[in-house]
């Protein structure tokens, strides 16, 4: 019976993908900043199927904790088979108009958390024998992406810390998925942040027409199950990612093109 901690895991991909797990009797952990909403999925994770559940909220933007937070994650069914660092944050802000506590915040809890996250727990996973991280990037970790400068960054850093962690536990049985979404149905721009750090509040047009958390949680499930490097998840937008990679300068006229919102 295999343990699964998720990150993000009170909507969106994280909960689509702790619902999942549920329905092939995993053991689940939950992570997210709201214990309201994790005990509404844990309730919806027990009655799909899993044997056994813990609900650790915790806010990662704060990063004193973080270490305390995978050891009682751990300790918790007494190891833990798959880390999904999924929890993250958005923008809707140019960079003239992006404060320095913004950039802050967004790189604490889309890069530092899951990088503090994953050195804790790899000499654990690796004296248990292995294990299986993934980490959640987007498309916008692989090119730039107007009015989502600290986001894209934060992106940007989740492929050099993971691809290099996957470079130096291959002979570990660490296996590290990193999964690449472009367009899912999620509140990530609805808690994205405007000026002055509010919520944006406002669906954008093109994630509206998205596929659903579901989908994407069958793909990004069956890519760690499998140990792929990487899934990209999403529609006709992950062209994009090719474009970038074999015609770079095409890439940077259409990310000009691109509505933001």
């Amino acid at each position: 019976m295999q343990t699964v901690w998720i990150t993000g895991a009170s909507s969106g991909i994280g909960q689509a993908c702790a619902l999942r797990y549920a329905s092939q009797g995993c053991r689940l952990i939950l992570t997210s900043s709201s214990r309201p909403a994790l005990d509404k999925v844990g309730d919806r994770c027990r009655e799909l199927g899993a044997p056994d559940l813990r609900i650790l909220p915790y806010d990662l933007s704060e990063p004193d904790g973080i270490k305390l937070l995978v050891r009682q994650a751990w300790d918790a069914f007494g190891g833990i088979d798959i880390l999904f660092c999924n929890a993250g944050i958005s923008q809707r802000t140019t960079v003239e108009d992006t404060p320095m506590p913004m950039v802050r915040k967004i790189m604490e809890v889309n890069y530092f958390a899951p990088v503090a996250m994953a050195q804790a727990i790899l000499p654990l996973m690796t004296a248990n024998g292995g294990g299986r991280i993934a980490v959640t990037t987007s498309i916008s970790g692989r090119f730039g992406f107007p009015l989502r400068c600290a986001y894209s960054s934060s992106k940007h850093a989740l492929y050099g810390f993971f691809e290099t962690l996957r470079a130096e536990s291959h002979d570990k049985n660490i296996s590290v998925t990193i999964v690449c979404p472009g367009r899912v149905r999620t509140n990530i721009s609805l808690n994205a942040l405007d000026r002055g750090g509010k919520k944006h509040g406002v669906m954008d047009p093109g994630q509206d027409k998205g596929i659903t958390a579901d989908c994407a949680a069958r793909k990004i499930v069956r890519a760690i199950k499998h140990r792929k490097n990487e899934v990209l998840v999403g529609r006709g937008e992950l062209l994009m990612v090719y474009i970038k990679r074999f015609f770079p300068n095409l890439c940077a006229r259409l990310a000009t093109k691109i509505k933001p919102v």
